[in-house]
């Protein structure tokens, strides 16, 4: 009877634990629509939903996943990619954009299933271990599991596996510790920059007077400078509405250019964020 009940407690806290991110809105269950897997460019494919993004970088050593969703994300992530050809326990890395449920989500499971290792930028390793606790504009409406990262990264340090490099750029706002990865991607006999933008909205944040971000506006400003003079053939982003992920997908094979080299649709995107964002500084200060 005692091991039944010790068995139950066991059940309820893993049952809790995998709780936290548990898709609760209509907008959100629209977000993680199936996709179907598909290769980008050279050795990065995509392998999350409709609306977040999840990319499978593969090399000679093993393979790196850049974000997981939500957790309920995970799933078609271990689908999409044994469709493609691949095995899932062959990822080594696991890398994150940025510390929100849409995105780290799924995190803590993907370490749990593939025993990869979690590779983020500093400023996002708290918020991980809290599970999305005490956000600076969030407060603590979107938890998920907490997840330990094993290594923390600074601006410009690298990541390698096998052939492959990609490097952290930090671009923080979003969150403290917001990341744009870039890579360079052999096509055929091309290279092409291929730039994985973080996030660059500030949807509802306070962005003066923010006693738990005080330099949040700042660290905008810097990012923006940064993605303004990044090289760029190919980008993707953490949303697939920010790169025109489900429009670029039937464009694909329909001609001899590849949808996704689309460098001016980037410097839109930069333009786009970047004006909004100065218009919602603007209000909040008054000066509109």
């Amino acid at each position: 009877m005692k091991r039944l009940l010790l068995s139950f407690c066991c059940l309820l806290c893993v049952q809790s634990m995998w709780a936290y991110a548990q898709i609760n809105d209509e907008e959100a269950r629209k977000w993680n629509q199936p996709v179907k897997p598909f290769k980008v460019i050279g050795n990065v494919y995509y392998v999350g939903a409709t609306e977040v993004s999840s990319f499978l970088i593969t090399t000679s050593e093993g393979h790196i996943l850049l974000d997981s969703g939500f957790l309920e994300t995970v799933p078609q992530i271990q689908q999409n990619v044994a469709q493609l050809g691949f095995r899932f326990q062959d990822i080594k890395i696991l890398l994150n954009s940025h510390a929100h449920y849409d995105h780290a989500g799924g995190l803590a499971r993907l370490k749990e299933l593939t025993g990869a290792k979690l590779m983020v930028s500093e400023g996002d390793v708290a918020q991980l271990a809290r599970g999305g606790k005490d956000d600076p504009n969030f407060g603590d409406r979107f938890l998920f599991t907490p997840v330990t990262v094993d290594r923390t990264l600074r601006d410009s340090d690298t990541v390698k596996l096998g052939d492959v490099s990609l490097t952290a750029r930090l671009t923080p706002g979003h969150t403290k510790g917001c990341t744009t990865w870039t890579m360079k991607v052999r096509d055929g006999a091309k290279m092409h920059d291929v730039v994985f933008v973080g996030s660059t909205t500030a949807p509802g944040y306070k962005l003066v007077d923010n006693d738990k971000y005080s330099n949040i506006a700042q660290d905008y400003e810097l990012t923006f400078r940064l993605l303004k003079n990044l090289p760029v053939d190919v980008f993707v982003a953490a949303h697939g509405s920010a790169f025109g992920l489900l429009e670029k997908m039937k464009l694909l094979g329909q001609g001899t250019q590849n949808p996704f080299i689309d460098p001016a649709g980037y410097k839109r995107l930069i333009a786009r964020t970047e004006r909004q964002l100065r218009e919602e500084l603007k209000r909040q200060q008054g000066t509109q």
